[in-house]
């Protein structure tokens, strides 16, 4: 039951994504009483809204200490992830997912704060990878955030790279994390009905990939391809098909990552290790679907 008499302040929970997130925190079975569950998860979001160090939490969400603890806990767990996947299951049952899905990726800068993980051995947890998600390109120490969104730009599927990695190379990879579970019976929703991607992501082994699962995609082709094609004659085969006006569609994904970095914890990378930060956008992910109801 949600005591509707709570305050609610900027950057805190509303009722309505309290009810949809409260039923998938983890309940303490025994031991004192602790921390009031929706404080705790206010400061987090509060904490990834404004960017602002843990230890600079206001204290009206308690001990610092505690809302860290709880979230690395939750990180680890993959508390979140499995939220979002819960409110995907909600909105498919509604038939509010647009399944044509578009991907792409954006870089995050990392701060110093990140850069501070003394990657360089040491023990991590298994599904941590050794590089933290971290490293350099253009930008400096960077993270990679590669995304999937279905046609109303909201998050189906998310995964971090160091900032070097090539986007094409995770596409597959990518595409193979959706997955929406049903309310009854029946496997998780994995297969979308199109794909729309740009010239970053025509490679003729991800087109092949697509094909092989039944999958339409709009990518542009990129300018050497077309001109090796053409040098080849007929050896070179046919274009590949690319509905222009689908393609329009495409900024689609670029407004959903301009949300998501509307939390200035998510535009900057300040945590150290990639279950974190993942746990953070899963979580940020986790809002905008709640706000889209």
């Amino acid at each position: 039951m949600v005591d509707h008499g709570v305050v609610i302040r900027r950057h805190e929970l509303t009722d309505l994504e309290w009810e949809l997130l409260a039923p998938l925190i983890p309940r303490a079975v025994r031991g004192r009483p602790r921390a009031e569950d929706r404080q705790i998860i206010n400061g987090m979001v509060y904490k990834i809204r404004t960017g602002i160090s843990w230890r600079d939490l206001p204290e009206r969400y308690g001990s610092w200490q505690t809302v860290y603890t709880r979230f690395r806990r939750y990180a680890i767990d993959g508390v979140f992830t499995r939220a979002l996947q819960q409110i995907q299951t909600r909105a498919d049952a509604a038939g509010d997912i647009d399944w044509l899905v578009q991907i792409d990726s954006t870089i995050v800068r990392a701060h110093q704060h990140a850069a501070a993980t003394g990657r360089k051995g040491g023990k991590h947890r298994q599904d941590e990878p050794d590089d933290h998600a971290l490293g350099r390109s253009r930008g400096g120490l960077t993270t990679k955030l590669h995304l999937a969104c279905d046609g109303k730009g909201r998050p189906l599927a998310l995964m971090l790279t160091a900032g070097q990695r090539h986007d094409s190379v995770m596409a597959q990879a990518l595409l193979q994390r959706i997955c929406v579970p049903r309310t009854g019976s029946g496997r998780p929703r994995s297969t979308p009905d199109h794909v729309v991607a740009d010239k970053a992501y025509s490679s003729r082994g991800f087109r092949a990939y697509l094909r092989r699962r039944g999958i339409a995609a709009t990518i542009p082709e990129k300018d050497d391809q077309k001109k090796h094609r053409r040098n080849r004659g007929s050896r070179g085969g046919r274009p590949p098909g690319f509905a222009r006006e689908t393609y329009r569609r495409r900024n689609t994904v670029e407004r959903c990552f301009n949300r998501l970095k509307g939390f200035r914890g998510i535009a900057t990378r300040y945590d150290k290790t990639a279950t974190s930060y993942e746990a953070a956008v899963s979580l940020a992910s986790f809002l905008l679907w709640a706000r889209s109801f």
